[in-house]
C-alpha cells in the first residue's frame, strides 16, 4: 500500500515542527533543543570531512531530521528495544532516531573509521548513553552473535533494495522488521527485489510516501539461510 503526505510550506525547525505533526508526531521542545545540537554537530563536522551533502542548517530540518523521523512510527508500532542502523554516516537515521527513543538500544554500524568516529563524538556530546557504534561491515556482524537478534533495522541512502536486503534481513530477528528510506524509484526497486525477499525471508508490507522519500517497510517472515550474507562485496557484485 502507498501512503502520500503533502509537502510543507517555508524551512527550518518550524517547518519540521509542522511536517512532524501532519504526519502525526509529536515532539518535546527539550528533544526538539537536542536535535539541533545535532544538526550543529553534523554542520561542524561537514566542514572537515564528507557527511552530507546538505549544509544549510534549514535544508537539514527537513532533509535529515523529517525525514529520519518518518521511521519512528515502525519502531513506536513495534515497540522495538534493539535497533541497528546499517551505513549510519552522519547519524541519520541512526542518532536522530536514539534522540526521540531513547528506550531502546541503538546500534550504529558505520565501516568508515572517520565516519565512525564522528557517530562515537556526537552520541557522548549528546548523552546518548543507548548508543553504540561498531566500526564494522554489516556482513561481518550478521555472522556473528548479532545475527537475527534486531527488533528493527533501519538504513538510507545506502544500497539499491536487492542489496540492502542482503545487508540487512540477516540481522533482523523472526517477526522484526526492516525499514528504509528511499526515493522515487522505491517502488520499481521493490519489484526488483522478490528473489532476494523470497532467499531472505522477507515480505514488504508498507510503502509510505512522505514529503522526503519514501519508506519501505519490510518484515522477517522466517529464519534467514545461514549462507547468507556472503563476505562483504559479494552482495554488490551479484544482488540476488
Amino acid at each position: 500500500m502507498v501512503q502520500d503526505a503533502s509537502v510543507p510550506r517555508g524551512g527550518g525547525r518550524e517547518a519540521c515542527v509542522r511536517a512532524l505533526a501532519d504526519f502525526g508526531i509529536e515532539i518535546s521542545s527539550e528533544e526538539m533543543n537536542r536535535l539541533a545540537r545535532f544538526l550543529e554537530l553534523l554542520l561542524d563536522a561537514n566542514m572537515r570531512m564528507n557527511l552530507t551533502a546538505v549544509r544549510d542548517m534549514d535544508a537539514a530540518w527537513m532533509r535529515h531530521v523529517f525525514d529520519a523521523l518518518t521511521l519512528l512510527p515502525i519502531l513506536q508500532q513495534a515497540n522495538a528495544r534493539r535497533v541497528a542502523d546499517v551505513g549510519s554516516g552522519g547519524g541519520v537515521p541512526g542518532l536522530v532516531l536514539a534522540i526521540v527513543w531513547p528506550q531502546a538500544t541503538h546500534l550504529l554500524i558505520e565501516s568508515t573509521g572517520k565516519k565512525a568516529a564522528f557517530l562515537r563524538s556526537a552520541a557522548d556530546a549528546l548523552s546518548l548513553r543507548s548508543v553504540e557504534v561498531r566500526s564494522e561491515r554489516a556482513e561481518s556482524l550478521a555472522r556473528g552473535p548479532l545475527r537475527e537478534s534486531i527488533d528493527v533495522v533501519t538504513s538510507r541512502a545506502v544500497a539499491r533494495l536487492p542489496i540492502l536486503l542482503e545487508l540487512c534481513l540477516p540481522l533482523v530477528r523472526e517477526h522484526g522488521h526492516m525499514v528504509t528510506i528511499k526515493g522515487e524509484k522505491a517502488v520499481a526497486e521493490v519489484r526488483e527485489s522478490a528473489r532476494a525477499l523470497g532467499t531472505l525471508r522477507g515480505a514488504v508490507t508498507d510503502c509510505i510516501r512522505t514529503p522526503t522519500g519514501t519508506v519501505v517497510v519490510v518484515e522477517k517472515v522466517g529464519k534467514t539461510p545461514r549462507r547468507y550474507p556472503r563476505p562483504a562485496g559479494e552482495p554488490q557484485k551479484s544482488p540476488l
